[in-house]
């Protein structure tokens, strides 16, 4: 029998999402594997979490590709984002939140890759006047990452229906985004 290597990492982001210190034997409990199997894949906890990075990364960058962010208004565009992005939306709220994975010198090139494309967006949403300006472009890169994360936990614990996510997302962050005429 072959691993899955991809739903043993999204069985592990599940659980860490939800569980941060979740030890490798609830990770391999999680994934319905031995903890022996888990460690040949994975020497450790830090071995795991950068698996579920480069995962992470990949699939957050396929997303910023199918939402075609310069295309359309800014607001078709977040919507088209915020639909690509919410099926790895569980392990982007565990890696959002990992904070190992930003401390020190050796953080992954893929996130300032998928910062300055989310940053470049909001920009061009506050050249073309549909976004406020007194917002920065990395700060609503930031809310947009929360918001991500916290609609993610909020479906995987119940508290909110999973068919809310998108709208949830798009009209908070628009809401609070969004240019008025009096400004």
């Amino acid at each position: 029998m072959t691993l899955d290597r991809e739903q043993v990492l999204r069985s592990a982001a599940a659980l860490l999402s939800r569980k941060s210190t979740a030890t490798m034997d609830e990770v391999a409990r999680a994934a319905g594997i031995g903890r022996a199997t888990l460690h040949r894949h994975f020497a450790g906890r830090d071995a795991l979490v950068k698996a579920l990075e480069s995962l992470g990364i990949q699939e957050f960058e396929a997303a910023l590709d199918a939402a075609r962010l310069d295309e359309g208004t800014s607001e078709e565009a977040l919507r088209r984002l915020i639909a690509a992005v919410e099926p790895s939306a569980g392990l982007m709220s565990f890696l959002v939140n990992e904070n190992q994975l930003f401390e020190g010198d050796e953080v992954d090139e893929g996130w300032n890759r998928a910062d300055a494309r989310v940053s470049a967006f909001f920009r061009r949403g506050q050249e073309r006047g549909e976004f406020r300006i007194d917002l920065t472009p990395a700060w609503l890169t930031e809310a947009l990452y929360g918001l991500v994360g916290t609609a993610a936990w909020s479906v995987q614990a119940g508290r909110v229906a999973a068919q809310d996510f998108q709208h949830m997302i798009v009209e908070l962050l628009l809401g609070g985004a969004r240019r008025s005429v009096e400004q």
